[in-house]
């Protein structure tokens, strides 16, 4: 099939490749001449495991092109999907929604043929009834469905292409043909093809991030009080895990949520349940809670060293809010580095793949080449990101290079124990102290 992506950001350009690789025609379209650009001369605009060969190897094919020209982009398309931001509006937290409505408009004043336009992004609920308005009020035939994704960042491609579920929120039978035919390859391999209405597939978005969000925040409160009280949260998240009613995916504590899709979908989703008057105290409390955690941490930072960090040099190793990505979006680190810059602190930090990205968002921060030279005169080390080069560590050479060993592990990346025979003063989150 023929199909333009409106959009080359994260959902765009993985979804594009993705598509493209089971053999549809795919154009992706971007109205940044630069990233289009670099996109030609296999550049990617983001890190994410495997997706440069991905599109290297389509783009060879014949079956991936970039394009800024979006009536040429959806001229003749199948389908069109939209997959353009949707970042939280300033002043009040609702989606802005300006990008969407503008490309739906865009879209139906170009195609040349009755298409499904599909929104790829993550819109409030209703959304899809007004970009189908938008269609209609220009005259285009097109038939408006719902596509959320569920791509996990650093294992996008692998979400793709065996996912757990795809959802397809559709009004008309037409447009449940073309996407059974969009998704005719995952199909084969049994990936469960789930058709509902449209604003249903809106809701299951939000539904689904709020409720994992959740999971996170609940288990850094249980972490906190493993800590108080001489618990294990490692062996807690266990033996909750195993019960198939919760399983154990997202029940890792550490110093709260971040990224993308959480924290704006979440306070999306709040700002549509108050329009609607349907207040959702869960959520709300989520939110609250986890933006008090990513702070805390600094003070725990401050803590494990004495109370005390004016002039004293702590180190961070990884900036990212989860590892196998360059995405900087709310990550933990930067309020726990701001509360340590508070506190008279200075920061050196190491990235594998975000320095670039956190450098304007972290002034004061000396960003370094590796952890060694982070820990180099250290007064403290603290792990904020779970890199797998950070879990396997010579932590023995990192105590001796260090002016005080001290090891603030928020991932539980180490075994207490490991970290103590190494000579470190070790802390970490939701498990009781060894003594020293």
């Amino acid at each position: 099939m023929r199909i333009a992506m409106i959009g080359t950001g994260y959902v765009g350009l993985v979804s594009g490749a993705c598509l493209s690789d089971f053999g549809h025609s795919v154009v992706c379209v971007d109205k940044a001449e630069e990233k289009i650009e670099a996109l030609r001369r296999g550049i990617m605009p983001i890190f994410e495991p495997g997706l440069a060969d991905l599109v290297e190897s389509n783009v060879r094919g014949g079956r991936l092109t970039f394009t800024t020209d979006l009536a040429t982009g959806v001229k003749d398309a199948d389908a069109v999907f939209i997959a353009v931001g949707t970042p939280s509006r300033r002043g009040d937290g609702h989606a802005d929604l300006s990008y969407v409505f503008a490309a739906a408009r865009e879209i139906a004043e170009n195609i040349s043929k009755p298409c499904v336009i599909v929104t790829k992004s993550t819109v409030p609920v209703g959304t899809g009834d007004e970009v189908e308005r938008i269609v209609q009020e220009v005259g285009a035939a097109a038939w408006v469905v719902s596509n959320p994704e569920f791509l996990r960042e650093g294992a996008a491609i692998e979400d793709f292409k065996r996912p757990d579920r795809i959802v397809i929120g559709a009004e008309d039978d037409r447009a449940v043909a073309v996407m059974r035919e969009i998704y005719r390859p995952l199909s084969l391999n049994q990936a469960p093809l789930m058709f509902t209405g449209r604003r249903t597939a809106e809701i299951i978005k939000y539904a689904a991030n709020a409720f994992l969000a959740t999971k996170i925040t609940f288990i850094n409160e249980i972490a906190d009080l493993c800590e108080a009280v001489g618990g294990n949260v490692k062996d807690v998240s266990r033996g909750m895990g195993l019960d198939n009613r919760i399983g154990s995916k997202f029940l890792h504590a550490g110093p709260g949520y971040g990224g993308s899709c959480f924290p704006k979908d979440t306070l999306a989703l709040l700002k549509t349940a108050q329009d609607n008057d349907v207040p959702l105290r869960i959520v709300e409390s989520v939110v609250q809670v986890n933006d008090m955690r990513k702070r805390a941490m600094g003070r725990k930072v401050i803590k494990a060293m004495g109370g005390e960090v004016r002039g004293k040099a702590v180190g961070v190793l990884g900036l990212t809010f989860k590892p196998n990505t360059d995405d900087m979006r709310d990550a933990p680190s930067i309020a726990l580095i701001q509360a340590l810059q508070d506190a008279g602190a200075t920061i050196r930090a190491y990235d594998p793949e975000g320095l670039e990205q956190a450098r304007p968002l972290l002034p004061g921060v000396e960003l370094l080449e590796n952890p060694y030279a982070v820990a180099e005169g250290a007064d403290a080390l603290v792990i904020v990101t779970e890199w797998d080069e950070f879990r396997a560590l010579d932590l023995r050479r990192i105590a001796a290079m260090m002016r005080a060993p001290i090891l603030v592990d928020l991932r539980n990346v180490y075994p207490p124990e490991e970290a103590e025979r190494a000579g470190l003063a070790y802390s970490s989150i939701g498990r009781q102290q060894h003594p020293s």
